[in-house]
């Protein structure tokens, strides 16, 4: 009994794994999703396909539908069978090709028209289908860059309607924003001015793959100068008035006594002739 029970078992075991192995085939598109792509560059979507044993291809189809609203038209963009060495297809326009038995598609030329929902489906000896998707949109420059003052916590914040990856800095009178003016948060969105004042002009710089754009807020002008040094120049000027008055007063002294002096002699001889 005990080996019968055995047998029943292996062959249960048996038929299990042959089942799964009729049933695991997958399929993963390796690109990250959503991706985006710069329009008129080469969109590349990689595939991986991974069946069992007892598992053959028999065909591979791409297509595209759009991502969002009321059209649901699929367009295929090529169409490969295991049987023939190369896929058939090419897509709108000629752009597509395929490659390592279908399982890489290439799109020249992108553009915002190519954006969407793509779908590779994987087609088994059986009939039975598996498809992976992945999203692809276009790579948009910044735009509409703003900076808005949250004066209750002495900050400013940056804000970019769309764009797509954007980066953030900030600048002060056209200098990068050091520890010693603010800190600036970890996605750069939000400087936060040490010390609570404002004042100069902060300028944000949103940046991505396409370019740049910025927006600047005015405050009140800075004082340049600090006050320590503002009043030794005006005591530096007011000793050097004390010293040129006291320069000219001995002078204008000197010369009164040598006038006078000179009016004596003058009157010396007279007073001998008398």
């Amino acid at each position: 009994m005990d080996l019968q029970r055995f047998l029943h078992c292996w062959a249960g075991a048996l038929l299990l794994f042959m089942a799964c192995g009729c049933q695991c085939m997958s399929v993963h598109i390796l690109n990250e999703e959503p991706s985006y792509v710069i329009p008129g560059s080469r969109l590349t979507l990689q595939a991986r396909i991974d069946h069992g044993p007892l598992e053959e291809v028999s065909a591979l189809t791409w297509e595209r539908e759009p991502e969002a609203g009321a059209s649901t038209a699929k367009v295929t963009l090529a169409s490969c069978a295991a049987e023939g060495p190369r896929c058939a297809g090419g897509g709108p326009g000629g752009r597509v090709s395929v490659d390592q038995q279908g399982a890489t598609l290439r799109l020249e030329g992108f553009s915002p028209a190519d954006s969407g929902v793509y779908a590779l489906t994987v087609v088994d000896r059986r009939g039975a289908k598996t498809t992976a998707h992945c999203i692809v949109r276009e790579y948009e420059a910044v735009h509409h860059v703003s900076v808005s003052i949250n004066a209750s916590h002495s900050s400013l914040v940056c804000g970019e309607a769309w764009g797509t990856d954007p980066a953030f800095s900030w600048l002060h009178e056209r200098a990068t924003v050091t520890p010693a003016l603010g800190n600036v948060s970890e996605d750069g969105k939000t400087l936060l001015v040490a010390g609570g004042t404002l004042c100069g002009h902060f300028t944000c710089v949103v940046r991505n793959k396409l370019g740049y754009s910025s927006a600047t807020y005015t405050a009140a002008p800075c004082d340049t100068e600090p006050r320590g040094t503002a009043a030794a120049v005006v005591c530096a000027v007011l000793l050097l008035l004390l010293l040129s008055g006291a320069a000219l007063g001995v002078l204008l002294w000197r010369r009164r006594r040598r006038f006078s002096g000179r009016g004596e002699r003058l009157r010396e001889p007279l007073d001998d002739n008398i």
